[in-house]
Parts: structure tokens; sequence; C-alpha cells
């Protein structure tokens, strides 16, 4: 009964994180953080497909999880390929939508951040960067928070230059609030 329930809830969030993402980041080119950032970057740049993207780039970093973190690898390998699988599927609906911008970019990291939160509460996840994060701060002594802040930082960094200026400020505006209601929702649900 347990692994149905996980099951109902990594799709449940997968579906948000990718409706967050192809309703109002796609259509301004905003980014994510992590490796969902640098899978969008090769969509808006190269045409790629952002989800397959993410599992092409995901590769080294579940590789890492195999020999050093399996508990983590199991948890977020299943997140990772179902949220791929929903971004790149629902993506012709990037247009049904036309808000401004900046609501774009408010909207879809609410979205995004309620997919995460959901299957954090569940201790799943998409995989991703946090794990690089947790790997090099094993190694540095870095403070793991620190080191996602600076991976993500790196990411919209990179996107804005290579898109635009409107990219970075309306994707700082979205990993904002994808932190923030990933921080709400995961405390909520945990407290109440």
């Amino acid at each position: 009964m347990y692994f149905l329930k996980k099951s109902m809830i990594i799709v449940l969030g997968s579906i948000l994180l990718s409706l967050g993402i192809n309703l109002f980041l796609v259509p301004y080119e905003i980014l994510d953080g992590g490796i969902i950032g640098i899978g969008l970057i090769c969509y808006y740049v190269w045409g790629f497909k952002a989800g397959l993207m993410i599992i092409f780039l995901s590769i080294p970093i579940f590789l890492i999880a195999w020999f050093y973190y399996r508990d983590y690898f199991y948890n977020s390998l299943h997140g990772m390929v179902i949220s791929s699988f929903f971004i790149d599927i629902l993506k012709p609906n990037d247009t049904l939508l036309h808000i401004e911008a900046i609501y774009s970019s408010i909207m879809g990291g609410i979205l995004v951040g309620l997919g995460i939160g959901i299957m954090l509460r569940f201790r799943t996840s998409t995989g991703g960067t946090d794990l690089l994060a947790q790997f090099l701060s094993d190694r540095t002594g870095v403070n793991v928070g620190i080191l996602i802040f600076i991976i993500d930082a790196l990411v919209i960094l990179s996107g804005g230059l290579i898109l635009s200026s409107d990219t970075l400020q309306l994707s700082i505006i979205t990993i904002l609030t994808v932190g923030l209601t990933t921080s709400i929702f995961t405390s909520k649900v945990a407290n109440g």
C-alpha cells in the first residue's frame, strides 16, 4: 500500500512540476535551478527535449549515488525519470496560458515548489544537483545548503548570460518562489 501511495505521489509531484515548467516558465524562457535549469537551457538554446536532457545530465550524478548514496539512488531515480517524462509529454501545453512574465515566474515557482515539496514529504525527489551538493559537502565540509545555492546561482547566471537579462531576473524570482513554496509546504505538512 505504501509503494502505491508513494508512486501516486511521484506522479502527482511530477505533473505539478511539469505544469509549472511548461505553462509558466517555458513561454518566457525562465529557468529553474540545478539539472532542470540546465535541461531548460539546452531546450531554449538548441531545441533539445528538456526532460530527455535532464535524464542524460543526471547519469553522472546517479552513478555517484549508486556508489556512495544507495538510498538516494533508489529514492530519486523514479522521481527523476517520471518528472522528465512529464516535462516532455506536457510540453505542447506551453501555449495554453498567457499572463505577464513576472506572474508567470511566480506561478511556475509555486507549482514547481509544490511538486518538489510533495515528493520530499514522501522521501523521494527528482534527484539532480542536490545529490552533487551532498557529495561535495561530504568531501569539503561546506554546508550542503550553501552548495545548492551556489550551483543554482551558477545555472541561473549562465542562463542569464546565454539567453537574456530578462531570463536572469525572472529566474531569480522563480527559484526564490520555488524555495519558499517548498519550505512552507514541507514545514506545514511535517508539522501539521
